[in-house]
């Protein structure tokens, strides 16, 4: 089994080489086109002298040349390396030396000053383009094993450095039959457009593999997705799907304009926890269903959903059929619903392992299981709540404390944007939560009155031990490779201040 055969060489046997596989910018592409494509850069990248199961590092922005470098690996049995093009060159590097990598496709000025790759595909310029214009595709698709390495992912990294996940190619078949069709719906006739970029593992699946799954289309474009872009592409592809994050459900629902989304049948969101208060914003706004859901690196895509007829506000939804979800206490026993546990998920998704990071691995996979730090609520009638990371929830007083179940109260302030709430010690060793917000609007002249003024409000609207001792406004939270709030980065910059 091999991912360039399942998802783009099967199209073409079934006839959709003239059917549109991308819209972008500047033109669209049919599936015939990309195939043909695939092959050139399976050609170049052979001539590069990669190797089955070396890894090829791919930073380019969205479009028909990230396709084509991406199924053009798998094709020749390669490992993809998914990479953010705006990376620092010096994290680049550091991505580069850890896998080893034999080749980065890169494309105009991005990483001149990096070093890592024992070769370069520069795409855009140069011999290498030549060499790409000129190549004859390569026919054959390398015969890989179902559980052989396809493609790292990169975890969310919010408390610390990201992991490599390396996921195999059955990985990503398993998701797109179980999710992507049992749950989504994806059609030949859909249209999908996609917040979040293709080195996010959300994205590779919902804007990438699904669509190509079925012989349907994908917008891509390569810059930043701002909300204006975004309505802008809207507004020009008239797509069905939208995959969506939290971040920018606030971006668009906050618009003085927007265009009709007459077109979409249903958004995604994913990636980060959804509040009611947001959903219910959304659903006023726009009326398009939003289907929140959960996936994990280590699942490679989502496993808890809501479904499109069925949305529950403030859930996860319950398991995709295929997988199964439990919530355990620290011995590993579960806990009855209602109860916070930490979430172990089983299923065909699940990753062959951390690379070189024995310690992780072992703590993550159990047998079947996937043990993540991810704590939940099943409600009785079995829908997920998110609580937090393991790692993120508070002993306040006594008591536990959920950060996301604060954080929602606060987003229904009309001060309030954005905020994140953490735990930070105090002199005498006891952790308290702080708030970090991103205000509507410019910056508040007194920050102290609008301090106190979101405190006596969580004080007047919950238990009062769950009120924020600090409160600090930003003008943007900082964020990982992956656009989470990184709440490693808040916790140093809480300690500098205390």
């Amino acid at each position: 089994m091999n991912l360039a055969d399942h998802f783009l060489e099967a199209r073409i046997r079934e006839g959709h080489g003239p059917r549109t596989a991308i819209h972008t910018p500047t033109r669209s592409w049919r599936y015939d086109e990309i195939h043909e494509l695939a092959g050139r850069y399976a050609t170049v990248l052979r001539e590069k002298g990669v190797q089955q199961e070396q890894r090829v590092v791919i930073a380019l922005e969205d479009g028909a040349q990230y396709v084509g470098a991406f199924f053009g690996a798998l094709k020749i049995g390669a490992v993809v390396v998914m990479v953010n093009p705006q990376l620092p060159a010096e994290g680049f590097t550091e991505i580069c030396r850890r896998a080893r990598a034999a080749v980065a496709v890169v494309a105009g000025h991005a990483f001149e000053g990096a070093e890592g790759p024992a070769a370069w595909l520069r795409v855009d310029k140069g011999a290498d383009r030549r060499a790409l214009e000129t190549a004859k595709p390569t026919k054959t698709v390398c015969p890989t094993h179902p559980a052989d390495p396809a493609i790292w992912l990169f975890s969310g990294g919010t408390t610390g450095a990201p992991k490599a996940v390396v996921q195999s190619h059955a990985s990503f078949a398993y998701t797109t039959r179980c999710y992507a069709h049992g749950i989504m719906g994806y059609d030949k006739d859909d249209v999908v457009i996609s917040v979040p970029k293709l080195y996010f593992g959300y994205a590779t699946g919902a804007n990438l593999l699904f669509p190509f799954s079925v012989g349907a289309s994908a917008v891509l474009f390569p810059e930043r997705c701002t909300v204006g872009r975004l309505f802008e592409m809207i507004e020009r592809f008239q797509p069905t799907l939208l995959v969506n994050v939290p971040t920018m459900v606030n971006h668009m629902v906050q618009a003085p304009e927007a265009p009709s989304l007459g077109s979409l049948r249903a958004s995604t969101s994913a990636g980060e926890a959804l509040s009611p208060t947001l959903h219910a914003r959304w659903r006023e706004r726009f009326g398009v269903p939003l289907v929140d859901g959960l996936g994990t690196a280590e699942m490679w895509h989502i496993f808890l959903s809501n479904r499109p007829d069925d949305v529950r506000p403030g859930t996860l939804g319950t398991p995709v059929p295929g997988f199964e979800v439990e919530l355990v206490d620290p011995e590993g026993a579960p806990v009855p619903p209602g109860e916070i546990g930490r979430m172990r998920v089983k299923g065909g998704a699940r990753a062959n392992g951390y690379w070189q990071n024995v310690e992780a691995d072992r703590a993550a996979f159990h047998g079947p299981w996937y043990v993540s730090q991810d704590m939940m609520q099943r409600r009785p009638d079995g829908a997920f709540v998110y609580c937090g990371r393991g790692d993120d929830m508070l002993k306040v007083s006594g008591r536990w404390l959920s950060p996301r179940e604060v954080e929602d109260q606060l987003l229904a302030h009309d001060l309030v944007q954005e905020v994140a709430v953490i735990g930070v010690a105090n002199a005498e060793g006891l952790v308290k939560p702080w708030a970090f917000v991103r205000p509507h609007g410019a910056m508040p002249e007194d920050e102290g009155a609008a301090a106190a003024s979101l405190q006596a409000y969580i004080k007047e609207t919950m238990e009062p031990y769950k009120y924020p001792r600090q409160v600090r406004f930003m003008a943007d939270l900082p964020r990982t490779h992956l656009g989470k709030i990184n709440r490693g980065r808040l916790r140093q910059l809480a300690l500098d201040e205390r």
